[in-house]
């Protein structure tokens, strides 16, 4: 370190420790807030001169023998590699005028760090002076907006600087993030030998966001807690298990009847269970995809999901293969809905078109009969209650369903 910046950095570190020795805790609110402003500032600036540093220092890897100056510095300072490359980054590609905004109006390294990518994805053959222009347009808003904020507006920079070659450039764009998404996209299972697995999946944004929008049709109304006096407040479950429950949800009502076909019929799961397992209520039932599933979860399945129950006598006889009207009918659910309106569970607001059909009058796994007077709606959710035997269902004469914890 040369003599000319050993005086500035030394007074400095000098300051910060006398800064160090004022307790915040004896300091008035505004005293704290512009203690937190005015140090926010200092961060910036010297941000700013490591930036300036970074810029000119390729030197400083041939020398130490390195794989690049940015490998050299975060062993030096022990930080991690990313975030010195994330600096080299703006360093190289934001040049003085970064810094400087830096320097000047204490901008910070994620607003920064935006800019630069906004300017990355630039057109390579877009003239100098307009990218320039886009660079001190985005500096400019950093002066009112975050990060977050300053993405949006990079992502549309085009339009504001050249807007006559923004529609072919967003093309354009749009085809190199298609073909680079396709390229990546991959969906894998593994079974954690717990009775849980896990499923990790790769996609194209619109594709991930169009799932997402499904999710939140299972989740979105869900403004207050469910079940009101039973207890369970679902909604207060963290967002991710309400995804996975909204999930788990969307793929038990897929309408079978549009899936491929696969062995030459219809795309089906069927649930192998004997008949005295399924009236007892108790006992295990094996899916033709090896699955195994308590009794409970079969008649919940039954009730109105694409699965064909196969019920089977003493000796595996195959004693019934589904019924014909074994799930409610389009029409049947509109019907539901206009009565019920909502789930019909005591306390619970979900409307009709997140509800299921639930056997009511009786079970469908005791010949319960599929007419509009057996069926009644519930919420996901209270449906699966229904057909947990730690709870007591109670069907009332005005449409209500309480439930009750078995003793």
């Amino acid at each position: 370190m040369s003599s000319r910046s050993e005086t500035p950095i030394a007074a400095i570190n000098a300051a910060l420790d006398d800064l160090a020795g004022v307790d915040p805790t004896y300091q008035t609110v505004a005293e704290r807030k512009a203690r937190l402003t005015a140090i926010s500032q200092v961060i910036a600036k010297a941000e700013a001169d490591r930036l300036r540093v970074l810029a000119v220092s390729d030197d400083i890897a041939i020398e130490t023998g390195a794989r690049s100056t940015a490998h050299w510095l975060a062993a030096e300072t022990r930080d991690g590699i990313g975030q010195v490359r994330v600096r080299e980054k703006i360093a190289r590609i934001g040049g003085e005028a970064i810094t400087a905004a830096m320097s000047s109006s204490g901008m910070n390294v994620a607003q920064a760090r935006e800019i630069v990518d906004a300017l990355e994805r630039l057109p390579k053959n877009l003239d100098p002076e307009l990218r320039d222009k886009g660079e001190a347009y985005l500096i400019g808003e950093a002066a009112h907006f975050g990060p977050p904020e300053l993405r949006r507006l990079g992502a549309r920079l085009l339009e504001v600087i050249a807007p006559e070659d923004a529609d072919e450039a967003e093309y354009q764009r749009l085809l190199a993030e298609d073909r680079r998404a396709r390229a990546v996209t991959r969906l894998t299972f593994r079974d954690r030998g717990d009775g849980s697995g896990d499923l990790h999946a790769r996609m194209p944004m619109p594709v991930l966001n169009r799932l997402r929008t499904y999710l939140e049709s299972y989740t979105a109304p869900r403004r207050g807690p469910l079940g009101g006096a039973l207890g369970d407040e679902v909604d207060q479950l963290p967002a991710p298990r309400r995804r996975g429950e909204a999930f788990c949800a969307l793929l038990e009502n897929l309408p079978t009847n549009a899936l491929p076909k696969h062995g030459g019929t219809a795309t089906t799961v069927m649930v192998m269970i004997d008949l005295e397992t399924l009236r007892s209520g108790t006992g295990t039932a094996e899916t033709s995809t090896g699955d195994r599933l308590t009794a409970e979860q079969t008649r919940r399945l039954a009730c109105q999901a694409g699965i064909i129950p196969v019920v089977l006598g003493g000796k595996g006889e195959i004693l019934d293969l589904g019924r014909s009207k074994r799930l409610f009918t389009g029409p049947q659910r509109k019907a539901m809905a206009l009565r019920d309106r909502q789930c019909t569970a005591d306390g619970c607001t979900i409307p009709a078109a997140w509800c299921e059909a639930h056997h009511h009058q009786q079970p469908w796994s005791r010949g319960g009969k599929t007419n509009l007077a057996d069926g009644k709606l519930l919420c996901p959710f209270h449906h699966h209650r229904a057909h947990d035997p730690a709870w007591a269902t109670h069907h009332h004469p005005n449409g209500s369903t309480t439930f009750h914890r078995r003793t």
